[in-house]
């Protein structure tokens, strides 16, 4: 778990020059996952995994048998945080489960954090209909949710 002061000021620092630089720009910094990734792992209780872990990027080891996440994080605008799509979702059974972390885009602070199993995000990566979702493993917010609970909210 993070839990530490100078990793919390990091992220505050991290979030408020993404939230300048898109309001300057009107492009995103890059760094939304590295922030949700962050945040995921503060809120939830996650240890982060080394960099470029295949599969996962979180886990919690406490748990019998441990709990492999995949963190995914997407910038939104608070008053309309269900349009947009999610991140590439990779499955292939290395992740217990995936979560989504919705950023507000103009402060990276989180709002909503949704938590769906690796086989529902496969099922619904493999149902046909999308090239979006088909080649890309990448599906709309609000189809995310749909297989989703919310376990975390602002």
């Amino acid at each position: 778990m993070i839990g530490d002061a100078l990793a919390a000021a990091l992220l505050h620092d991290i979030g408020a020059l993404a939230a300048r630089y898109y309001a300057l720009t009107g492009k995103p910094l890059g760094v939304t996952g590295e922030v949700a990734e962050l945040a995921a792992a503060e809120l939830l209780g996650l240890e982060l995994c080394p960099a470029r872990t295949a599969g996962f990027d979180a886990w919690n080891k406490a748990a019998c048998p441990k709990w492999r996440v995949q963190i995914k994080g997407r910038a939104v605008d608070p008053a309309d945080r269900y349009r947009g799509r999610c991140p590439a979702i990779k499955v292939g059974d290395l992740a217990d489960d995936v979560v989504l972390v919705l950023l507000d885009r103009t402060t990276f602070m989180p709002l909503e954090i949704w938590l769906a199993s690796e086989a529902d995000v496969a099922a619904r990566l493999a149902a046909p209909g999308s090239k979006a979702r088909n080649q890309r493993n990448s599906m709309g917010i609000a189809q995310f949710k749909s297989i989703a609970d919310k376990i975390w909210l602002a």
